[in-house]
């Protein structure tokens, strides 16, 4: 991967995860997939939760990440181009006015929407045709002519900040919000979220040492496989579960670095985490111990693997208290 920012990685291999398999709309478990030993996974409903709809206060004049100052008239017709993005619209109580999604939208109220991507390329085309009077993307969202596209067919288009870390959450709600002219949802939301992350955290069994957890990210079908480092995206997640990125803590410093036998030695994990479709694209449990290295590590040796949906694990949203509670749960045993 050439992205080393964050935010670009999780752009990247989200889209490559879910573009990989063709996953389109209802394939995930919205609180995470619990896997075992076996490999097996606990089904959910991949469904977000929202507000009672409000009537947004327009025009509104919101700054948009890239340094425009964007003015919205109308949010008849939505179009997020990020996964993300389309869960804080929808859980803000906006999701009958969304028109499109992009392919990291797998939750279930969106999965009859239209996609607007290829693999994790916008197609203008695709968002014009659909005639929005809004679209909202990331600062990672490209490709940039078709941004530009976008812009110059006269839509109003706002970048929101991408997604770095636990703490970003709020901020991005509440851009969302402000964008979509809700900003009282935004912050009911806001708080609704934070203080559901603040009671899973307090779930947290106390623990003499920290579990040290490897992301890798895995394709089979791809033969791409990479252990992620301080950039993957995972490290917030996993230091909020109480637990410890091996990768990172390893010396890893970018976003992901091809799985070695000497890079897995040097993380020593306790446990590997992984999104459910990558673990799927390997051969379950079965094929990740077959990676070299995987199987000498503890994690292998114990064949202890944690999984969460691939359209929900690094969103950053409203939906990451269940991420949080299905980390903990699988972590430490006690997810019912």
């Amino acid at each position: 991967m050439r992205r080393t920012r964050l935010a670009g990685a999780l752009t990247a291999v989200l889209a490559l995860a879910l573009g990989a398999t063709g996953c389109g709309g209802g394939g995930g478990n919205g609180s995470g997939g619990k896997t075992s030993a076996s490999g097996t996974s606990a089904a959910s409903s991949d469904r977000i939760e929202p507000l009672a709809p409000a009537a947004p206060r327009l025009p509104v004049t919101v700054p948009s990440a890239d340094g425009r100052t964007v003015t919205v008239t109308s949010t008849e017709r939505i179009v997020p181009l990020s996964g993300s993005l389309n869960e804080i619209v929808f859980t803000l109580g906006l999701g009958g006015r969304v028109v499109a999604r992009d392919i990291t939208a797998t939750f279930e109220q969106a999965e009859k929407l239209p996609v607007v991507t290829r693999a994790h390329d916008v197609s203008a085309e695709s968002v014009l045709s659909l005639r929005p009077t809004l679209v909202l993307a990331e600062g990672t969202t490209g490709p940039a002519e078709a941004i530009a596209q976008i812009r110059d067919a006269g839509i109003p288009l706002v970048v929101v900040k991408p997604a770095k870390a636990l703490s970003d959450v709020g901020s991005r709600i509440e851009a969302v919000a402000a964008a979509l002219g809700v900003p009282d949802s935004g912050t009911t939301l806001e708080k609704r979220t934070e203080e559901r992350i603040g009671a899973v955290r307090k779930a947290i069994p106390a623990r003499e040492e920290k579990p040290r957890v490897a992301f890798l990210y895995v394709r089979g079908s791809a033969a791409v496989y990479l252990l992620g480092g301080a950039e993957s995206g995972a490290s917030s997640l996993l230091e909020a579960a109480g637990a410890i990125d091996a990768g990172k803590e390893s010396g890893l410093t970018k976003d992901f670095t091809p799985i070695t036998s000497e890079s897995l030695a040097k993380a020593a994990p306790d446990a590997i985490l992984v999104m459910s479709k990558g673990l799927d694209s390997v051969g379950g449990v079965d094929g990740l111990v077959r990676i070299p290295g995987v199987a000498e590590t503890p994690a292998g040796a114990a064949r202890r693997v944690v999984t969460v949906d691939d359209g929900v694990l690094l969103n950053y949203g409203p939906r990451t208290d269940q991420v949080l509670k299905s980390l903990i749960g699988q972590l430490y045993g006690e997810e019912k």
